[in-house]
């Protein structure tokens, strides 16, 4: 999470407000507790983080074992803030811009996508990206605290974690995260693709 010895600043400018990505999102960790309790999950994978903010689910992915990471991002700044946390973090991890994301599904195993249901023109644009990934045997895992915009008709509850949302009130308690396994409309989100 941003605090002041982030030194956030630094690519922002003094006085920016913190942006989205530099907060933890409950999604987010959620996919970061289960690949550090099931690191077999992305272990020898190329995987995308899709949407990965400061690139924390992408970073738990390279340290659980997956041999290629990619961080997919919109926020340019966001995208250097990947590259410090993952060379912070000692992994590497190859940072994109979202019109490169489509291009690098021929190359992964496994989608990662943590807090991206958040709104509804974005939400229906990630599970059509999300249905031809899996159409193309590509594994898709969501994180997600329970937002309006989920395709529950295409999910499947894998794991639930204790995780507590940057957009929760503060001094609210815990809330819980969730992963899911994204699959066919017409298979009721059952994951004929994912490794679990």
């Amino acid at each position: 999470m941003a605090t002041a010895a982030s030194r956030l600043s630094h690519l922002l400018g003094e006085g920016a407000a913190p942006p989205y990505w530099a907060f933890c999102w409950g999604g987010g960790l959620a996919l970061v507790e289960h690949l550090s309790r099931d690191p077999d999950c992305v272990r020898g994978r190329r995987v995308l983080d899709f949407g990965a903010g400061s690139g924390v689910v992408a970073i738990a992915a390279a340290l659980a074992g997956a041999s290629h990471v990619r961080a997919c991002e919109i926020d340019p700044v966001g995208r250097v803030a990947i590259s410090l946390n993952s060379a912070a973090n000692g992994v590497a991890v190859d940072v994109i811009p979202p019109d490169r994301a489509a291009d690098a599904v021929s190359d992964i195993d496994l989608m990662l996508a943590g807090d991206t249901f958040y709104d509804a023109t974005v939400a229906a644009a990630a599970t059509a990206f999300f249905a031809r990934c899996v159409e193309r045997s590509v594994s898709v895992l969501v994180g997600d605290p329970g937002r309006a915009h989920l395709p529950h008709g295409r999910l499947s509850e894998i794991a639930r974690y204790p995780v507590r949302d940057f957009a929760a009130s503060p001094g609210a308690a815990a809330g819980e995260g969730v992963v899911y396994a994204f699959g066919r409309l017409e298979d009721g989100g059952n994951p004929h693709h994912v490794a679990v």
